[in-house]
């Protein structure tokens, strides 16, 4: 008797099972959803996703609600929105040789870092897409988007 066929077979199925596996696994990526417009948050946001860049981990961070305040341009801005502005940081950035929010921007767009941006919070804050920073990797999207994003994510983090 030649068990051969069956474990040609069996073989066969577990190749596919393990490919299913494969496409299936989460990225190495890391999905940071920022919730809080305020200041130290959104830097703390971006150091970690530069930071995390540096161990070749794909980075997309996702803003919502107030934090999506913070990415707003002062130069594009239309009307005065003084309650969803961050909170002013309370110590001198180049005092302790500190990045700035527009400087660990900048660095997470050279280091490629993706930002998505709730269409819901746009919405509800009355924030028009014109207003927001230039960033070569911004989207827009929704909550299954998010939901998809942490599905295909090693680490989900929360500020």
């Amino acid at each position: 008797m030649n068990d051969s066929p069956d474990n040609d077979q069996l073989l066969k199925d577990l190749l596919k099972r393990v490919e299913a596996l494969e496409r299936e696994a989460p990225k190495d990526q890391l999905t940071i959803g920022v919730m809080s417009g305020d200041l130290e948050r959104v830097m703390l946001a971006f150091i970690l996703a530069v930071g995390a860049t540096t161990f070749d981990t794909e980075v997309e961070m996702v803003f919502t609600l107030r934090a999506t305040a913070a990415l707003r341009d002062a130069k594009k801005i239309k009307r005065d929105l003084k309650d969803l502005e961050p909170s002013p940081i309370k110590f001198d950035l180049k005092k302790i040789n500190a990045m700035s929010l527009e400087d660990l921007i900048s660095l997470a767009a050279e280091t490629g870092v993706r930002i998505t941006i709730c269409n819901l919070s746009m919405d509800l804050l009355e924030i028009e897409r014109e207003e927001l920073i230039d960033y070569p990797n911004l989207t827009f999207a929704g909550v299954g988007s998010f939901v998809d994003l942490c599905n295909r994510s090693r680490q989900c983090w929360f500020m």
